[in-house]
């Protein structure tokens, strides 16, 4: 398969991905075209990754065989537009706007486009990414493999129905910003205790990242973890019983419904 990508919106997510895929080698800086809003940031892009950057969606459309739309759900419609008559047949186009779904997206496209609709978050900017993928009717394995190996480039990468992509973005998606508030309150009880608050955050934030790792190296329940550090009549307990009594894992429960419902709500604004 050809490697010629071409990402609209090298924002946050376009660029990670750039950073992802040439680390990988799933594509040469002359395999790549990016489509930015301003000159200013098309020269910045130049000079930073050594990559074409253009203003125009259709010519980079045009160019590639596979075309990320890596903006935000509010630019998708003009994107796609402005893109236009330079999608063609058999090229494969992948949606990372959150909230707007594989109908709206084939229904602006030609009849049996391939699509897949993609639902990273802000961690593939260090490739600590969790991407969901969920493809069209259209979409053939080895094209859903592709996607892949260019989500794989950035982080952990699983394929579900888009029937789950509004828990994903509630879950994944929004996840980072609850763990945020979560590695400050941590912080917080750090600097509480007397410690220095640089400190207290180090601590805090590789606490949350060594039991992640924990977490997915072990295969094993998040629970049987939690037992292993909770020693009985320790201190862990103590702990433990004060976060149960503030409601945080209600709390947080709560947080992923919420923002999943608020996912869905867009959805349905935008298909309409």
């Amino acid at each position: 398969m050809a490697a010629r990508i071409g990402i609209i919106g090298t924002g946050k997510i376009g660029e990670a991905l750039v950073q992802g895929i040439l680390a990988a080698d799933l594509a040469s800086r002359e395999e790549l075209i990016l489509s930015v809003k301003s000159v200013v940031h098309k020269e910045d892009l130049e000079r930073r990754l050594g990559i074409r950057a253009v203003l125009d969606n259709r010519l980079v459309a045009a160019e590639s065989d596979t075309l990320i739309l890596a903006v935000k759900p509010k630019d998708l419609g003009e994107a796609l537009e402005a893109a236009g008559a330079g999608i063609h047949p058999g090229q494969l186009v992948i949606s990372t706007a959150a909230g707007v779904g594989l109908d709206y997206l084939e229904g602006r496209l030609p009849h049996g486009q391939p699509v897949i609709r993609a639902m990273p978050n802000l961690a593939v900017a260090l490739r600590e990414g969790m991407t969901v993928l969920s493809p069209g009717a259209s979409v053939p394995p080895e094209r859903l493999d592709w996607a892949r190996r260019l989500f794989g480039s950035v982080g952990r990468v699983i394929v579900l129905e888009e029937e789950h992509m509004d828990a994903v973005t509630g879950l994944s998606g929004s996840g980072p910003a609850y763990i945020y508030i979560v590695i400050e309150a941590l912080s917080d009880g750090g600097v509480k205790l007397g410690l220095p608050r640089a400190v207290a955050t180090e601590l805090a934030a590789q606490t949350v990242l060594g039991a992640a790792k924990t977490v997915l190296a072990t295969g094993e329940h998040p629970a049987k973890l939690k037992d292993m550090v909770t020693t009985p009549a320790g201190v862990t307990i103590d702990g433990i019983l004060e976060l149960e009594e503030g409601g945080l894992r209600v709390t947080l429960i709560k947080a992923v419904v919420k923002a999943a419902e608020r996912a869905r709500q867009l959805l349905r604004k935008t298909s309409k």
